[in-house]
């Protein structure tokens, strides 16, 4: 099985890469859709400039293509990116969200692909113990809920940020794994990366009640 992976950089994106190449599966390709309205309703905005880097160090080609963002419309550009290329299906990291599932399964039946959630309605606190588990090093970089203060950003997630955000989740109804737009993340490195993602230079931006980390420099370090 030939798949591709729709890829952020976002621990879910890149677990669910991970998953397939377990299974077997060969990831010919990561897809990134880059839009241009940061309220995309399919597709994060945050550090997609590291997709490159992030790619270089899978090992895996990496395919991008920039979208406007535009509800509905931006499935368009998703499936001109993958009709050009030579794939049986296509991964996401999508877990709960029925919108995102729904329309990419629309795509891929439009072009005759097999479409795959390998992380489609798992317990969210387990699904981050296993991505823990198997050695992924997760850096919070954006924060948009109430619960999630600036302190939270830059924090990677181990036991006692999963522990935490097990709490926020009952006092507060934060989503564990931030499926919910609650906060998002980025994948410094893992059990499948040749080398792990060095941030040289990053900027802090807080607004009211959330905020993100942009990342301006990075590079691959050595194992």
């Amino acid at each position: 099985m030939r798949v591709a992976v729709l890829f952020s950089g976002g621990k879910d994106s890149t677990f669910a890469t991970y998953i397939a190449q377990q299974w077997g599966w060969d990831v010919s390709h990561l897809v990134t859709l880059i839009p241009k309205n940061t309220e995309s309703w399919m597709f994060h905005s945050l550090n997609l400039s590291l997709t490159g880097l992030l790619a270089e160090t899978l090992g895996i080609p990496l395919s991008s293509r920039m979208t406007k963002g535009q509800k509905e419309d931006e499935l368009s550009d998703l499936q001109t990116l993958l009709q050009s290329l030579p794939i049986d299906g296509v991964v996401s990291g999508a877990i709960a969200s029925e919108y995102q599932r729904t329309r990419i399964e629309r795509v891929c039946d439009r072009l005759g692909l097999k479409s795959f959630t390998p992380l489609w309605h798992k317990d969210q606190g387990l699904l981050l113990e296993d991505q823990l588990h198997a050695g992924f090093n997760i850096m919070i970089v954006g924060v948009f809920a109430e619960g999630l203060t600036k302190d939270w950003l830059g924090r990677t997630i181990d036991p006692p940020t999963l522990a935490a955000l097990c709490s926020l989740h009952e006092t507060k109804g934060v989503n564990i794994a931030g499926e919910g737009g609650e906060y998002e993340t980025l994948v410094l490195d893992g059990p499948s990366f040749n080398a792990p993602l060095i941030i040289d230079e990053r900027e802090t931006h807080w607004s009211r009640d959330s905020g993100t980390i942009q990342v301006k420099k990075a590079h691959l370090g050595r194992c």
